[in-house]
């Protein structure tokens, strides 16, 4: 059984699992870029929060070449599928909001974070209905 984001898997489907792996990794990711920008700088980030934040163009790219896809199968697979893929691309239009406000305008940057932080919040609270 896979857990994501405190939820229990338990289809057998291995598209699932994959699919929700690739979610976890880039809400990981994204979690990490937004913590990042908020480091107030006197200590260094941590190791394995630079390194998650670093992965963040790999597992994003990854992520939406999934996403991109259709999909068949038994009608409960399929809508954790949709589920998951609609998920991953809320939250690469979330980056994509975040990077556009932070480059526009440097002054915003917490601002950004938030709202980045909001939607990976949407998406974690979600991620139950796709087990």
């Amino acid at each position: 059984m896979l857990r994501l984001l405190g939820c229990a898997l338990t289809m057998n489907d291995q598209r699932v699992a994959y699919f929700r792996k690739a979610l976890e990794t880039l809400v990981d990711s994204l979690d990490a870029t937004a913590r990042l920008s908020r480091w107030d700088g006197t200590d260094s980030a941590p190791e394995p929060l630079q390194e998650s934040a670093a992965k963040l163009g790999e597992r994003l790219g990854a992520a939406n070449r999934l996403a991109a896809g259709k999909f068949v199968g038994a009608a409960q697979v399929v809508a954790s599928l949709n589920g998951v893929s609609g998920a991953i691309k809320r939250l690469d239009a979330a980056y994509v909001q975040y990077r556009h406000r932070i480059d526009s305008k440097p002054t915003e940057r917490d601002e950004a974070a938030v709202a980045l932080d909001a939607e990976i919040g949407s998406v974690k609270a979600e991620a139950e209905r796709w087990t």
